[in-house]
């Protein structure tokens, strides 16, 4: 897809210099005084939703600001994009490749066709097969090599093929069903396996291999270790025996999977138009099936595909992924705020904040326009934050006092998840808190006044006050959900999923390759036998110092100390 002359340079279109020029207006105004100027704010700048209300009052910007965002996001195509995106066109350039997830869920308008294919067709009978399959876990009808029925299930992956599985079961703690337990394993670091398999049986434990490629270094690794595990508990099963009963693959190439030794009724696909971190409404949520039931992964499914007819049909004013975008875009790209604080006060949402890192960066964390140009303005914001309330004591702080500006989400539910007296009330009270008190701050006469009640002198007063000035005028976004289900979670990660691909729409980079990420991987392919050979030729003095250390700390010979045959020997040969 190309883009037209005028839309390859935004940066230097009209729109976009009048609202650098709002910017610098708006830094100059009190955000309170915005709910003085304008007694309808909270009303007007709010969107309910059926699993959530959206409050976007609190933040910098005006009813000009939101006029001009809105023109920006029309003059950047972004309407025409959205079409593009439901309709399978390949906007993902760089591979060539629609980005088709919310075909997963059944969030299209109509079917698409790939290859001759039906997608609905394809997504419904692999939806079916999840289904079968997690039913027979349930009943107890599927065993390992001993015949002991399967109760533990342990998922192999790392990034999308891990974080949205976990962050959803995570979530849905309240939905789990207890004959089968779920774990999880993304780290190649050994200590993780080793521990999570420390309390399991052999004979009753399901391994779960989930790679887009089934080539995950960290991933297919695991998957060895965790045969060989198996192994040493069943010396008289063969490899193939154990791979047959204990393990399953979630994959976009089925046939790796079987030459691994998969068997092939225990595959389990997605597509190449599912990029990783849009997948856990694909295969890879089996563990969220398996975990909650799969009528309650359904129910996931539907609430994010309730979320793309509103972001398809919605007017772009009053759409809450396309507002949440323009405004993510107003504060990085205008207003100079480089980073973004996602702060859930639901402690089943305490993964939340991960996830949408490795969502919002690992898409937007670009610096090449459509065009092939470098960018000349920020794109993404750093992603980060934890729970609100482990957060106050930690670093809101930094948030209240501290001369940056960090925008925030905070996410919370109306209804609480468990029976306590007293503690749902004292959270919310937190969470509407805190966000008030980051929008109103505490003014130098407001703290006389407090010392002063308090029976403070003149001079104590006048020392004190300024370490207890709070600026305010630090903005914030509140999502209130009705209650945190399957549906409200499916609707809530498919509103940040939909807001992540508009921002990119609007600030020109293609939010769905991943370059960046390949690139570290294929070092580390690299380095990996240089470690053992000591064959280091080419490298940087850093890397070369830091690949001596480790093989004199581990007793291996350094290169200099080899053999003048071996030193001279290609180190691929010797990998």
């Amino acid at each position: 897809m190309q883009d037209t002359p005028f839309h390859s340079s935004i940066s230097q279109s009209a729109i976009w210099k009048q609202l650098e020029t709002r910017a610098l207006e708006m830094k100059k105004r009190r955000l309170a005084d915005l709910f003085v100027d304008d007694p309808a704010r909270a009303g007007d700048f709010s969107l309910e939703l059926p699993e959530f209300l959206l409050d976007y009052s609190k933040n910098q910007l005006d009813r000009h600001v939101f006029a001009d965002l809105l023109h920006l996001a029309r003059e950047t195509d972004l309407e025409r994009w959205r079409e593009d995106l439901f309709a399978g066109k390949p906007i993902n350039a760089t591979e060539g490749r629609p980005v088709l997830h919310p075909a997963l869920r059944g969030g299209l308008a109509a079917d698409v066709e790939i290859g001759g294919v039906s997608v609905t067709s394809l997504v419904s009978a692999e939806l079916e097969r999840l289904k079968e399959f997690v039913v027979l876990l349930h009943n107890g009808d599927l065993t390992g090599y001993s015949g002991k029925r399967i109760t533990d299930v342990v998922n192999l992956g790392v990034g999308g093929s891990h974080l949205g599985p976990q962050t959803a079961i995570e979530a849905l703690r309240a939905y789990r069903k207890g004959d089968v337990a779920v774990h999880f394993v993304s780290n190649v670091d050994g200590a993780q396996l080793t521990d999570v398999l420390a309390g399991l049986d052999a004979e009753s434990t399901l391994f779960i291999v989930s790679s887009k490629t089934f080539t995950t270094s960290e991933t297919m690794t695991n998957a060895r270790s965790a045969l060989n595990w198996l192994q040493r508990a069943a010396p008289g099963a063969s490899a193939e025996t154990l791979l047959g009963k204990q393990f399953v693959a979630v994959t976009a190439r089925p046939e790796a999977a079987q030459k691994f030794g998969v068997l092939p009724e225990r595959v389990f696909r997605f597509w190449d138009w599912v990029g990783g971190r849009f997948s856990l409404w694909s295969s890879i949520g089996l563990p969220i099936a398996i975990a909650c039931g799969f009528e309650n992964f359904r129910a996931l499914l539907d609430g994010a595909a309730g979320m793309d007819t509103h972001f398809r049909e919605a007017p772009l004013d009053a759409n809450a992924p396309v507002i949440m975008a323009l405004l993510s875009v107003w504060y990085c790209t205008f207003m100079g705020y480089p980073a973004h604080a996602v702060l859930p006060y639901e402690q089943a949402l305490h993964m939340l904040p991960a996830y949408l890192q490795q969502a919002d960066m690992e898409s937007n964390g670009k610096s090449t326009s459509r065009a092939g140009l470098e960018v000349g303005y920020a794109t993404g914001p750093l992603i980060w934050g934890q729970t609100g309330i482990n957060g106050q004591h930690a670093f809101y702080q930094y948030l209240h006092q501290s001369p940056q500006v960090v925008p925030a989400d905070f996410i919370g539910s109306v209804m609480p998840g468990h029976e306590l007296d007293g503690h749902h009330e004292i959270l919310l009270a937190n969470m509407f808190a805190q966000s008030q008190a980051l929008m109103n701050g505490v003014d130098a006469e407001s703290v006389t006044r407090e010392l002063s009640a308090k029976g403070l002198s003149q001079e104590e007063i006048t020392r004190l006050t300024p370490f207890k000035v709070h600026r305010g005028g630090k903005p914030s976004n509140t999502i209130l959900l009705k209650e945190l289900s399957p549906r409200s979670l499916g609707a809530l990660i498919a509103l940040y999923e939909h807001k992540i691909f508009a921002q990119g729409v609007v600030l020109q980079i293609y939010s769905f390759d991943q370059w960046g990420v390949e690139l570290g991987k294929g070092l580390a392919n690299k380095l990996e036998p240089k470690l053992a050979s000591g064959a280091l030729d080419g490298e940087d003095g850093s890397t070369v110092q830091l690949i001596e250390y480790y093989r004199r700390i581990t007793g291996t010979v350094t290169y200099a100390e080899l053999p003048e045959v071996e030193a001279a020997e290609p180190a691929g040969e010797r990998a």
